[in-house]
Order: C-alpha cells, then sequence, then structure tokens
C-alpha cells in the first residue's frame, strides 16, 4: 500500500479529524489524491479569501480572485516541489492571482464610458467598530506594505515565506514591514 493510500485510510477511519500538513497535501494532490482537495480548499480557502478581502477586495471580487487561484493551483500543481513550504509556493499563485485580476479591471474600467449622470446618493455610515479601524489603518499603506503585513500578522507567515511568495528578499520584506509599522504608529499618534 502506497504512503498516499495509507494516509487516506487513516483520514477515512479515523475518529476525530485529521488536519496533514499542507505540504502533505500538495504533494497527494500533485500525484492525483482527489481524497486531498477537500481538505486543501477548506484550508487555504478561508486564507486566500482573507487575504484578498485584507488587501482592499470586495467579496464578490475575492471570491473570484480564490477561484482564479484555485485554477491556476490546479493548472501548476506539477510545479511544486515535494518537501519544499507550501504557503510560500501556493500565496505566490494566489498573489499572482490578484495582481492579473486587478489589471483586467483597470483595464476594463478604462474603456468604460459614462452614459449620464447619476444623482449622489449619501455615503452609507461607518460603522466605528476595531474592525473598521483597522481596515482603514491598512487601507493608508502602500500595497506592497500592506500585502507583507497581512502576510506576517495575518497569515503568520515567516519572513521567508513571505519573501518566496512576493518574489524578493527577506531585507526587502523586512524592510517593507519597517515601514509599514513606523506609517502605523505614525497613524495612530495622529487619532489620538
Amino acid at each position: 500500500m502506497t504512503r498516499a493510500a495509507r494516509t487516506t485510510n487513516e483520514l477515512m477511519n479515523a475518529e476525530t479529524p485529521v488536519q496533514p500538513a499542507l505540504e502533505t497535501l500538495l504533494e497527494r494532490y500533485q500525484q492525483g489524491d482527489t481524497t486531498a482537495v477537500e481538505p486543501l480548499v477548506s484550508v487555504c480557502g478561508p486564507m486566500f479569501h482573507r487575504f484578498y478581502r485584507n488587501l482592499g477586495c470586495a467579496p464578490d471580487e475575492a471570491e473570484d480572485v480564490v477561484q482564479e487561484a484555485w485554477l491556476r493551483i490546479h493548472q501548476a500543481r506539477h510545479t511544486y516541489r515535494p518537501g519544499a513550504p507550501a504557503l510560500p509556493w501556493l500565496f505566490a499563485i494566489a498573489r499572482h492571482a490578484r495582481v492579473d485580476s486587478y489589471r483586467r479591471r483597470a483595464r476594463f474600467s478604462r474603456r468604460e464610458v459614462l452614459m449620464e449622470q447619476l444623482p449622489e446618493t449619501p455615503a452609507p455610515s461607518r460603522d466605528h467598530s476595531a474592525g473598521a479601524d483597522v481596515e482603514r489603518l491598512l487601507s493608508a499603506l502602500p500595497e506592497s506594505q500592506r500585502e507583507v503585513l497581512i502576510m506576517l500578522k495575518g497569515e503568520g507567515m515567516t519572513l521567508e515565506e513571505v519573501a518566496a511568495a512576493t518574489s524578493s528578499t527577506v531585507g526587502a520584506v523586512k524592510q517593507k514591514a519597517h515601514r509599514a509599522y513606523a506609517r502605523l504608529r505614525d497613524l495612530l499618534r495622529g487619532a489620538s
């Protein structure tokens, strides 16, 4: 019995749900094990959705980009190196899917033509809860700093994983994070 088959049998026969490591799930998925898909999606789907929402995507837009990321992961699954960290590989694909989605939306918006002026509607009132404050603070950061901060603090990735996911160096990630922290401190001092 192969290792993948043993792991699948263990998962199916376990009384408590067992969550294998992402690396193991990716290896099984790469080898064609369809039972690895559901746990992989249930673990990574919410992470991707949070990632996109924290970068300013609307809920329906975030869902579209998550679907695009899954399509790309499926198409590129053969490029995953067994034993390599999974998060940087997954987030690199997710990040590129978001960038391409942003470019596609920008291209469409440049071509849109305003047909008539709509009457102004009052701006919706904002809930001044902690979530709205964090969202407001994060939106004040440049996108590259916000992206690094979300991966580091929101997703718990290491500096090395963020560097691999963003195709940059650990030093560049540290610099972006430091600048983001300094900007957030300035914003918080100004708010008090």
